[in-house]
């Protein structure tokens, strides 16, 4: 059920405290500067902060300038290093509500009462670009979310996909070295098209099933609020019993799953690189709350070897229709964040991070990370203390023998700094699993020391071949397209020909044309013999709504007041985002003496910006200029199937012919339910049959 939301501004701080533990925990780091004198980090009152001290105006600089050294040293330390992957990224504050109770699997605090919030924070992020590239890059895109829980944080990492590039972690450090820009040029910025990573695909052939979801729609997300994700990784749920299961996280977002085409995201991408920062922002800001279904697909620990894939192989998914995803809970994101540093900069994921009832299987890369993570946090925010930093503290209290490193925050009072002990009672004391101690789950492990990788992992192609054979004849094309272009740009032929001759093992049909789109040979191999589809592996299936669309009002003066009325109170009522674009800033008036509020200009806004077009006309200062700018917008978004209503005033813009059909566009002309059509044309998103 979508929310119905107003498109009136809102706080920022709409369900910020009340109720919200780690919120009010925040409240006590947040200062405002308004009104305040201006002082040193030390507090003393500052008369001059525009000019340095001198010896006379024409004289050299003092070296007693303390207020000059404190402020400029400052700004030479301001930056921290970036993220090696996961550099740009944006976050947002809100609230987990479990759905039902989980003891029978889990003793997972969080997860143990219908109702019981949980506060959370979130990260979105893509992989390959710099702090500095753009938001729609074709990439895959992760999601953190910390629970603040009861028991201790708890970190969920996922990506919009649910397979892995590398069935190891040794080969992580390749295909990031492989995937990023060159050494000599630091170019490419955000893409994997380049010769590097493609001729690390052709050479390490597991890549190619988190290739193909990375070429399909799912590579230019549409938006962060409709963003599917996935564990990737196999966990262990855990219950007071002691008895474990295996378990895979899934979000769902309850927009449904949405993309880009390869065109607008291009565009986008230089129009407003920040545009999926943008529009989390506005949406919170707007009081359009997004929200994410969690999901967990399990399978009892006894049947480890049942199926046609390898529970702990990274690089496999779990097919829905196989293992059924589980809805458990809903995350509200309610409240965007008040300084990005210190909120989304200094936020640090660890899936070690875990509580009780939750625990780790023996997936290769999962193990892998569990050392990884707090090692490059260390490294990025310079201390083993970033867990003191506000945004990463805990709730709950918390008592170790650990007690320097850089940026100590905390002042512990007590002298005894070790285990065991009998000057502080042997305190801080363990805790026995039975009282809420944590305890790893016991695994029985046996085997030979060895470097290698289980033979069941070694089926490569069948599910990027079930992947294939689950897309619409419009996501395959897209598919195409997404490998014609990425390929296209690989100056190699040698490497170009060893990917048609790897893409062929997933479907002949797709090498041989990608094969001539890129000028090899076409392979001559043939594609393993997997006929197996699933529907939930195509965004074909995923819900549609109106709310949340950006529809874009194209008018000039002397427009119908009663149409546009009609239509904006409709559009709102059903929660899209309307934005009014005119020729000028200045409000428009109607036939009738009514006016509008202009929000864009046909200059400072775009076509590819919004989701739909309503074509309202009318008069304009620069007729030949508007009559230009609007022919623009309508031919952008005819040409990207987006929908498009055409007002009394529009008509003259879009007619029928022979090379159209005009579906997806609908006339005010003679119709009573216009503004119901042309609302159900929103929520349809595309129209694919169009021509």
């Amino acid at each position: 059920m979508v929310t119905e939301v107003s498109n009136g501004s809102s706080s920022n701080r709409v369900n910020s405290s009340g109720g919200n533990k780690k919120q009010q925990q925040l409240d006590q780091y947040r200062i405002s500067n308004i009104g305040k004198p201006m002082t040193t980090n030390q507090g003393r009152k500052i008369s001059n902060d525009s000019e340095t001290l001198k010896a006379g105006v024409r004289g050299p600089s003092l070296h007693e300038d303390y207020h000059f050294l404190e402020k400029m040293t400052h700004f030479n330390r301001e930056e921290i290093p970036e993220r090696v992957v996961h550099a740009r990224g944006y976050s947002a504050y809100g609230d987990f509500e479990c759905y039902e109770s989980l003891k029978d699997v889990t003793k997972a605090c969080f997860l143990q009462e219908a109702g019981m919030k949980t506060p959370v924070t979130v990260r979105f992020s893509t992989v390959q670009g710099p702090k500095g590239s753009m938001d729609t890059a074709r990439d895959l895109r992760c999601w953190g979310t910390k629970f603040y829980t009861e028991e201790g944080n708890y970190d969920l990492t996922m990506i919009d996909m649910p397979v892995l590039i590398n069935q190891d972690p040794m080969k992580f450090p390749d295909v990031m070295h492989a995937y990023q820009q060159k050494q000599d040029d630091g170019i490419p910025t955000a893409t994997g098209a380049h010769d590097r990573f493609w001729d690390y695909v052709a050479n390490n052939p597991e890549s190619i099933h988190m290739v193909m979801w990375i070429m399909s729609d799912r590579g230019i997300l549409k938006n962060y609020r409709v963003m599917e994700a996935w564990s990737i990784n196999t966990y262990l749920f855990i219950n007071e019993e002691g008895i474990a299961t295996f378990v895979r996280f899934v979000w769902k977002p309850v927009l449904g799953v949405h993309s880009l085409l390869q065109d607008e995201a291009q565009k986008i991408g230089g129009i407003d690189p920040d545009y999926h920062r943008r529009d989390l922002r506005e949406a919170i800001d707007l009081g359009a709350f997004p929200e994410y279904e969690l999901g967990v697909q399990l399978i009892p620990m006894e049947d480890e070897f049942k199926y046609d894939f390898d529970v702990l192989d990274p690089a496999k998914f779990w097919p829905e229709e196989v293992v059924p995803v589980r809805l458990v809970g809903k995350l509200t994101l309610n409240r965007n964040i008040d300084n990005y540093f210190t909120e989304s900069e200094q936020v640090a994921f660890n899936p070690a991070n875990v509580v009780p009832g939750i625990g780790f299987s023996n997936d290769p890369v999962l193990q892998g990370r569990l050392l990884a993570y707090r090692d490059t946090q260390h490294h990025r925010l310079g201390s083993a203390n970033y867990d003191e930093l506000p945004i990463n503290r805990s709730l709950c209290p918390f008592h170790n023998n650990q007690r320097r490193g850089y940026m100590r925050m905390r002042i512990d009072v007590d002298q005894v700094n070790y285990h065991h002990n009998s000057l502080a009672g042997n305190t801080p004391h363990t805790t026995p699993p039975e009282e809420g101690g944590y305890v790893h789950y016991p695994q029985k492990v046996e085997g030979h020391v060895i470097r290698g990788r289980s033979p069941s992992f070694n089926d490569i192609y069948s599910q990027p071949r079930i992947f294939w054979n689950s897309l619409t004849p419009v996501e395959k094309q897209h598919t195409i397209e997404a490998f014609s272009y990425q390929l296209g740009r690989v100056k190699s032929e040698s490497v170009r020909q060893q990917n048609a001759d790897l893409l062929v093992n997933i479907d002949r049909g797709l090498a041989r044309t990608v094969a001539k789109n890129i000028g090899v040979e076409p392979p001559s191999g043939m594609h393993v013999d997997v006929s197996t589809s699933y529907p939930s592996q195509s965004q074909f299936n995923t819900p549609k709504y109106a709310a949340t669309q950006k529809v874009g009002i194209l008018i000039g003066n002397g427009f119908n007041g009663q149409e546009v009325a009609d239509v904006v109170n409709t559009l709102k009522m059903n929660g899209a985002f309307i934005q009014v674009i005119g020729e000028t800033l200045s409000p428009v008036t109607a036939a009738d003496g009514s006016r509008l509020k202009v929000d864009q200009t046909f200059l400072t806004s775009s076509p590819y910006l919004v989701d739909a077009l309503y074509v309202v006309g009318g008069t304009f200062n620069n007729p030949e200029k508007a009559q230009f700018d609007l022919s623009e917008y309508i031919q952008v978004a005819y040409r990207h199937y987006k929908p498009i209503g055409i007002g009394m005033d529009g008509g003259g813009f879009l007619q029928s012919g022979e090379k159209n059909n005009l579906e997806g566009v609908v006339f005010a002309e003679g119709n009573p339910d216009f503004a119901e059509e042309f609302l159900g044309a929103v929520a349809q998103h595309r129209f694919w049959n169009r021509k």
